[in-house]
């Protein structure tokens, strides 16, 4: 096993802004901490496999070449695995096994969701960024409402990353989603139990979208074992966020009333630089 100290990381990068989506990875680290990652590290063990392979990914800076180095080390590691002997069998074993979880254990799949409205009430619109093994894989938009409100935009969005949720998860992915709404997270996870015991009502008034509440909470908890739901914090640098809010600035200028995906090219730059939502 690595210890990760300064001296260590100064192998594998040159400066904290240097580090790689696959050094990360190899650091035990999710791609959302990557602006906190330095001191996040310090002090963790990695095996001495990902120390290795941290150091050769050093000044690689495309992804593909990346790959192919990791690639190649799994290789070679193999190659060892066949040709030890007897004696060496289990050690080479439990070197091998580790290279394989360079693939995240949490976070095979990362979704998040936003829903916007200009004024409020007014037009809005909701949107999905679908991020594979740390890479943006889809957008989704729609759901347009000429007076819909913030809180209905935001549920609609989470309603749709679960069903994009449940069908990953039936698939075998690790699934997380990351909404920036407490508001909808609380409206799920907590509040809705105690509405439904009480017949779906609350002490103080109606339950404002309560259609979309149930569906949404009927659907988490088919698949709450399988996936995990957290918020984060709006517009503070987080990619995935970043462009599921502008889907949501997209749906309001093309008016689109289904939840469809993004067909355009996935220009990240181009998009983030649209009117946020």
């Amino acid at each position: 096993m690595q210890t990760i100290t300064e001296t260590f990381l100064a192998l594998g990068v040159d400066n904290p802004s240097d580090i790689s989506d696959n050094q990360l990875i190899l650091l035990d680290i999710t791609l959302d901490k990557k602006e906190l990652w330095f001191e996040i590290a310090l002090g963790k063990s990695i095996s001495d496999a990902r120390a290795e392979l941290f150091v050769l990914l050093k000044g690689i800076t495309a992804k593909t070449n990346q790959d192919k180095i990791i690639k190649n080390y799994k290789a070679l590691q193999k190659f060892r695995k066949e040709v030890v002997t007897v004696g060496e069998i289990k050690a080479s074993n439990e070197t091998t096994e580790v290279v394989e979880e360079i693939i995240p254990k949490i976070g095979d799949v990362i979704i998040y969701c936003d829903g916007g409205c200009s004024p409020n009430p007014g037009a809005s619109g909701s949107g999905v960024a679908v991020y594979r093994a740390g890479q943006i894989s889809e957008l989704w938009y729609g759901l347009y409402e000429s007076m819909g409100t913030n809180n209905t935009a935001e549920l609609n969005a989470l309603y749709e990353s679960l069903l994009i949720a449940q069908k990953e998860s039936a698939q075998g992915n690790k699934v997380e989603i990351k909404c920036d709404s407490m508001y909808s997270i609380n409206c799920i996870k907590t509040w809705a139990k105690g509405w439904e015991k009480n017949g779906w009502k609350k002490k103080g008034g109606e339950i404002k979208n309560l259609e979309i509440i149930q569906k949404s909470y009927r659907l988490y908890n088919s698949i709450s074992s399988k996936i995990s739901l957290s918020h984060i914090k709006a517009h503070n640098g987080l990619e995935g966020n970043e462009l599921a809010d502008r889907m949501t600035h997209h749906t309001r200028q093309t008016k689109e009333i289904d939840f469809v995906r993004y067909e355009e090219n996935i220009d990240v730059n181009e998009i983030l630089s649209m009117r946020a939502g």
